[in-house]
């Protein structure tokens, strides 16, 4: 018996960047405050892109807390939401172009999120990347941290608690 042989890796490449964009189109507020991700694997980096309009406080100036908060929330979502994907990504069961045109699997759902403000976010690029702690069946925990110049001084940080997916399509009418 013969192994199938395995895919091109710019198919595989493809079909990663096909379905995290997917994914960040589906969210108009990660539009709207210009995050992108940075893909490495299964690892992503959140990046705000600075905008003139995300400043709370134009005397210091900084970036406004509730952006703040969007990004390390937004940063949590999508790399618990990839973590949760990686497996149907790599195996080919999703999609992209289904992805892309609105047939999307069920998002996580925020039970709460705290965040600790460390500084002051200054008015220029920010990055972010988030730890999932534990993942279960009905439950997540994630961590995430957020620099701008340098990574070893965080600017805020987060800790989130998820209720992720039910699987089968006959709980999905029931749990919404």
């Amino acid at each position: 018996m013969s192994r199938p042989r395995p895919e091109p890796m710019q198919v595989v490449k493809q079909r990663r960047d096909a379905a995290l964009t997917a994914l960040v189109d589906s969210v108009p507020y990660i539009r709207f405050l210009d995050i992108s991700f940075d893909r490495r694997g299964d690892e992503l980096t959140g990046q705000l892109n600075f905008d003139q309009k995300l400043i709370g406080n134009p005397y210091l100036p900084a970036i406004h807390g509730g952006v703040t908060a969007a990004f390390l929330e937004v940063t949590a979502v999508m790399t618990l939401n990839w973590l949760h994907l990686w497996p149907k990504i790599e195996a080919g069961e999703l999609d992209p172009a289904e992805m892309a045109a609105g047939k999307l699997p069920r998002q996580p759902k925020t039970i709460d999120f705290t965040v600790d403000y460390l500084r002051s976010g200054l008015p220029r690029d920010a990055y972010a990347r988030a730890t999932v702690a534990r993942s279960g069946r009905r439950f997540a925990s994630v961590r995430v941290e957020a620099w701008q110049d340098h990574k070893d001084k965080l600017f805020a940080q987060a800790t989130g608690h998820f209720l992720m997916p039910q699987g089968g399509e006959k709980n999905d009418a029931n749990t919404s």
